[in-house]
């Protein structure tokens, strides 16, 4: 692993500084999908956490603007058909090059400068060029929703390269949303993901997996056996699924049906945090009215730091999300393929609420050689390792920070912001609304936490000798220190 760190003064001083191009490096390494970390515990103060945010993403901004890569094509209105390609990687998908149609279908009133929600739709199964003439006609005429569409063409119509959530489509879904961020003319909170019949397929999963990036998603004519699409991951998010109720391919109608059914369970059992518009519509086979699906997402803005998550952290055709809204798996809470690890997070002003479980399903119902309906029996973890991420709007980082983790209270005590801890955040989720100063790290088996901003430990009682400290206010101490965190030669030390 490549580690790159810089330098900043102590909380004493008020000027934050920022070396542009160790941290342009360490940018440039990330998106290649280097093995890189950013290993600097200096400190922030609280004032300067916006000005130093603006600063190092406009760094980031610049390091993804200058990448050698496929950029999006200019955007103008959809009318015109304007189209680009991305090649995928060849490790993922062999000989896979994906075109794609970028416009904005607000017309004639478009305005270049304008910001726009972005709906990225996903087509059906058939002849792929005509599923994708079909896509840019809806687009223009039926998805009555302003804003920018990303029509892509699947790039293999054959076996299960026609898949829209395997791992060479998780590549270019997260190349659009990292160019998407940067670009002008994006709402970075008003991104929907839709699609319909293998489309409704492939956004059902997306909707699961990327739900801390979305406002909404939108599968159409599909419907999902639940162990592909965890239902619970899609809280915070306007999840609208509508399927034909003579649609029985595949067992759509009661996929959907048991879709609607768990949802209004979420639903009831945490108010105001599983929106959902999910129908089985009567006397409707496989072709369905598509038109009420994106005005109904486009209502809804996401919320980058909600104070309720619930992430059931599954593979995706082999591959896991290492972050989700604001928790990073440091160390797998289990490595079993027959189980999964769940987080459910709640936050109350300045305490966390946190569990840890093993969740396990068993197959409770199947129809023509699919797995249908399931059983889950949860478990706590017994091991792992997460780092919670903290921002300064939700989470006032004067006052001490509580963690409670399956009940039992493992940290209780003062978070500083760092450098460090932003440009990683930065890096990984390349969202301009999750660049976090402050963080903890949770040992599930040790039952502890500690923040980030933690370089060192000394034992209540050490006499620091030749050593100017201060405490997080800023104030020289010297000698024997009570127990807390201090700051030292612009790093933090617990005193415990």
């Amino acid at each position: 692993m490549i580690a790159f760190a810089g330098i900043l003064p102590s909380l004493a001083q008020s000027d934050v500084v920022i070396n542009e191009d160790i941290i342009t490096g360490y940018f440039n390494a990330s998106i290649a999908d280097e093995e890189v970390s950013f290993d600097d515990a200096s400190l922030i103060p609280v004032a300067e956490i916006p000005t130093v945010r603006e600063k190092i993403w406009n760094i980031w901004k610049g390091a993804v603007e200058n990448y050698d890569e496929e950029k999006l094509i200019p955007l103008d209105i959809l009318e015109n058909r304007n189209s680009g390609s991305w090649e995928l990687p060849s490790s993922l998908e062999p000989n896979a090059t994906m075109p794609y149609y970028y416009g904005c279908n607000e017309y004639p009133s478009y305005n270049a400068d304008s910001i726009y929600p972005l709906f990225l739709y996903m087509h059906g199964s058939g002849d792929k060029a005509q599923e994708w003439e079909t896509g840019i006609g809806l687009s223009l005429r039926r998805f009555y929703s302003p804003g920018i569409y990303f029509v892509p063409q699947i790039p293999n119509a054959y076996g299960e390269y026609y898949r829209w959530a395997i791992q060479s489509k998780q590549w270019a879904w997260e190349k659009l949303l990292r160019l998407a961020f940067v670009s002008k003319n994006v709402d970075p909170n008003k991104i929907y993901f839709f699609g319909i019949s293998e489309g409704a397929y492939g956004s059902q999963r997306l909707a699961s997996f990327y739900a801390d990036y979305l406002a909404g998603a939108g599968p159409m004519a599909g419907g999902e056996p639940l162990k592909n699409a965890p239902m619970e991951n899609v809280a915070n998010i306007a999840f609208s699924l509508r399927t034909g109720a003579l649609d029985d391919g595949f067992g759509r109608n009661i996929l959907t049906e048991k879709a609607l059914e768990v949802a209004d369970e979420l639903a009831a059992a945490h108010p105001g945090y599983y929106n959902h518009f999910i129908e089985v519509i009567p006397d409707y086979g496989h072709s369905i009215d598509y038109k009420p699906t994106t005005p109904w997402l486009a209502q809804f803005t996401r919320d980058a730091h909600p104070d309720y998550v619930h992430w059931e952290n599954y593979a995706m055709y082999g591959r896991y999300r290492e972050a989700f809204y604001n928790i990073r798996v440091i160390a797998n809470a289990t490595t079993s393929s027959n189980a999964r690890a769940c987080y459910e997070l709640k936050r109350d002003g300045n305490t966390i609420d946190l569990s840890a479980k093993i969740v396990n399903y068993s197959t409770s119902y199947s129809q023509g050689g699919i797995e249908m309906f399931f059983n889950k029996k949860y478990s706590k973890a017994s091991k792992g390792k997460l780092r919670i991420y903290l921002n300064e709007d939700e989470y006032d980082l004067s006052q001490p920070v509580k963690v409670l983790l399956n009940g039992t209270e493992i940290f209780n005590g003062m978070v500083s912001p760092t450098l460090g801890t932003m440009v990683e955040s930065c890096a990984l989720f390349y969202d301009p609304e999750r660049l976090f100063p402050a963080a903890i790290d949770v040992d599930i088996a040790a039952k502890s936490a500690v923040p980030t901003s933690i370089e060192s430990v000394v034992t209540d009682g050490d006499t620091v000798e030749d050593e100017t400290m201060y405490d997080i206010m800023g104030r020289k101490v010297d000698g024997v220190v009570a127990p807390g965190i201090y700051i030292k030669n612009g790093r933090a030390v617990l005193v415990r």
